[in-house]
């Protein structure tokens, strides 16, 4: 078997806890383990033929990574630089995060853009033209038979005149942000969530304490198994809500818009009788997993608890978008 050697470098804890642009970035301790190989890296008397690095979103614009792209310029290598998430290859989680690769060659890779951090995945010759295979006629069709069930009566301003329909406020979200999520859920390139839910689960277990339905009612990302999208879970989902990652809502048949209209006229008493009849839960560790990308057989140790595992997965990053990347560089 011959064997290729190749750098993967993940480094993401600390953009999002410095001042990014900022010369303190590189003087920043944290980075130490980062700079050194980057020190090391010329005076090697074999280089590697590959290297992948992935961080935050911020990297990009931080001054260690022209440290990184001067660095990897004086050694030979040619590089391409991404900014990219999951539902790039249809699966419905957002998790955008920096990659960069490169190769020990003379040659451009054919899609370089010098200079760009690329948004998409490069088309390779060995892809079909669609990036997924899916019953569009099908998808359209649910499509079509949900949005007749859900019918949002909306309007984000008191003022606004809504064609007759009644002003509410929905949650804390403005009107782009509705938009962004509706995209989300039509765009049929993108598999819905029940394709990475768990069948057999005790999910009275995962279901959100009625204080924290109470706490941050309006702060909640909410989805349903039908829907395309989810955020980023972060290591401290199952723990903190807010910004955390998504929850699930069980009773797909409960109309979200209508739980909460008029919802902070409520006492909290009626406020956590309707929040209940949403059925919201967290999602599981297994179900993180799915949509990083872990195969079918990945599990934890049974010593590990539930909060240990979503730090391990917050932590994580998306097994099939460094797949990709790695078929990319190697081809």
């Amino acid at each position: 078997m011959k064997y290729t050697s190749i750098i993967f470098l993940t480094h993401s804890y600390w953009p999002r806890q410095l001042k990014i642009g900022l010369q303190g970035d590189v003087t920043d301790p944290r980075t130490n383990s980062f700079l050194y190989i980057l020190d090391i890296l010329p005076r090697l008397q074999k280089l590697p033929k590959y290297i992948l690095i992935e961080n935050v979103k911020g990297f990009e614009v931080s001054s260690t990574r022209d440290l990184l792209i001067q660095t990897i310029g004086n050694c030979g290598f040619q590089y391409q630089e991404f900014l990219l998430s999951p539902t790039s290859l249809g699966i419905p989680n957002s998790r955008l995060r920096y990659f960069l690769i490169a190769k020990l060659q003379s040659v451009p890779f054919p899609f370089q853009a010098p200079g760009q951090v690329l948004m998409e995945f490069p088309q390779t010759e060995s892809e079909h033209p669609q990036k997924h295979a899916i019953d569009a006629e099908k998808e359209t069709e649910e499509k079509k038979i949900e949005e007749k069930k859900i019918e949002p009566n909306i309007c984000f301003d008191s003022s606004t005149q809504c064609s007759g329909k009644e002003a509410i406020l929905f949650k804390l979200e403005t009107a782009g942000e509705i938009d962004r999520k509706r995209q989300q859920d039509s765009d049929l390139s993108v598999r819905m969530l029940r394709d990475f839910l768990e069948d057999d689960v005790d999910i009275n277990s995962y279901f959100l304490p009625p204080k924290s339905l109470l706490r941050y009612a309006l702060l909640l990302d909410i989805v349903k198994p039908t829907s395309r999208r989810s955020t980023c879970f972060t290591k401290g989902y199952g723990r903190y809500i807010e910004g955390t990652g998504s929850v699930l809502q069980t009773t797909e048949d409960v109309q979200i818009e209508n739980i909460y209209k008029s919802l902070t006229n409520l006492s909290q008493e009626e406020k956590i009788t309707r929040l209940l009849m949403l059925q919201l839960r967290f999602f599981t560790p297994k179900e993180i997993a799915n949509l990083l990308g872990f195969p079918p057989e990945f599990g934890f140790p049974e010593k590990t608890t539930v909060k240990q595992r979503y730090r391990l997965l917050g932590n994580s990053l998306n097994v099939h978008v460094v797949a990709q990347l790695i078929k990319i560089l190697c081809e």
